[in-house]
C-alpha cells in the first residue's frame, strides 16, 4: 500500500489550499484514513480523521470549523480554508487499522510521504 499527498504550497494568511492523498497498491477493503501534520521543532499532532464510508469525521480543535476532510474510495483531501501561519507544517496521510478515525499516529498503519504547506502573513 502506497500513499501520496500533494497540493501543499505557499499562500498567505487567510487564504486556502486542498490537500489530496491517493491510496494504491493493495486497497481492497475499508479503512480510516487521517491527516497529521509536524512543524520544524514540533512532534507529529492529529488534524482530521475519516471512517470508511466518510460518514464520521473527527477534527483537531486547532482546526474546527475551518478544515474539511473528506474522501472517495480511493483518496482522502484536506480543503483548509482561512489558514493561520501556525499551520504552517508538513503535512502527512495516513491509512487506519480499521474502518473507524483516530487521533492517534499509532492506530495507522500506512503513511504517505508528506506535502509542505506554508502560511506567511
Amino acid at each position: 500500500v502506497q500513499l501520496q499527498a500533494s497540493g501543499g504550497g505557499l499562500v498567505q494568511a487567510g487564504g486556502f489550499l486542498r490537500l489530496s492523498c491517493v491510496v494504491s497498491g493493495r486497497t481492497s477493503g475499508s479503512y480510516g484514513m487521517g491527516w497529521f501534520r509536524q512543524a520544524p521543532g514540533k512532534e507529529r499532532e492529529f488534524v482530521a480523521a475519516i471512517n470508511w464510508s466518510g460518514g464520521s469525521t473527527y477534527y483537531a480543535d486547532s482546526v474546527k470549523g475551518r478544515f474539511t476532510i473528506s474522501r472517495d474510495s480511493s483518496k482522502a483531501y484536506l480543503q483548509m480554508n482561512s489558514l493561520k501561519p501556525e499551520d504552517t507544517a508538513v503535512y502527512y496521510c495516513a491509512r487506519h487499522l480499521f474502518g473507524s478515525g483516530g487521533a492517534r499516529p499509532t492506530e495507522y498503519a500506512y503513511w504517505g510521504q508528506g506535502t509542505l504547506v506554508t502560511v506567511f502573513s
